[in-house]
């Protein structure tokens, strides 16, 4: 068991690093301003599903491979970049009309869901950071480790929760007024897909 001290210090920790701007947060934020609160708060929940993939794969060994392996490293993330290219023509190509809050929305519930699961999945860097990270708070004269990876993992994603919650009911709200305006609904558009693009850009690129 983790002492209440160790997991308020790490779930502070935890705050401060999902709040700080990245590839995930930054896709809830567009799909939330496209699509409405409902839709970041899907993309949330299918990101979190992820994080516990990638707190299993710590927690058993998986993710070393990842580390070791520039084989498999250079495999996922390219699948998670042409993921987001995708993404990024799809938003390029949407009509004004096709974006509006709820209405005519080309994404169903379970798609907006299974996003953001492969959003996270296809990072390898998560499974990398996961592994550098949690360890950190783990101690072996605690008892299994694998156990406290688990706990350290489950925090982890209820801060994510959190911080990811506040910034899609935030960023729907935002794109609620502006979808009013056709032409904002477009520059929204617009800008997603820039912004998917570059992520893209940046997973493609990333380094051990």
């Amino acid at each position: 068991m983790i002492p209440l001290a160790t997991a308020l210090a790490f779930f502070a920790t935890s705050v401060v690093l999902a709040m700080t701007p990245g590839p995930d947060n930054i896709f809830v934020l567009t799909q939330s301003a496209l699509r409405g609160r409902l839709a970041g708060i899907l993309v949330t929940l299918g990101l979190c599903t992820g994080l516990i993939v990638h707190t299993l794969a710590v927690s058993l060994g998986v993710a070393a491979i990842f580390q070791a392996s520039a084989l498999a490293f250079t495999a996922l993330k390219l699948v998670g970049a042409a993921y987001l290219l995708y993404l990024a023509w799809q938003a390029f190509r949407a009509s004004s009309s096709g974006i509006a809050m709820g209405k005519g929305s080309s994404a169903s519930p379970g798609q907006l869901y299974r996003r953001g699961i492969i959003m996270n999945i296809t990072n390898p860097k998560v499974s990398i950071f996961f592994l550098a990270f949690l360890p950190q708070f783990a101690d072996p004269a605690r008892g299994p480790l694998t156990g406290q990876m688990v706990q350290l993992g489950g925090l982890f994603i209820v801060s994510t929760l959190l911080v990811f919650g506040a910034i899609a009911l935030l960023a729907g709200l935002i794109g609620q007024r502006l979808s009013q305006s056709q032409q904002a609904e477009r520059v929204m558009n617009r800008v997603a897909g820039t912004v998917f693009a570059a992520l893209a850009l940046k997973l493609a690129t990333t380094q051990r």
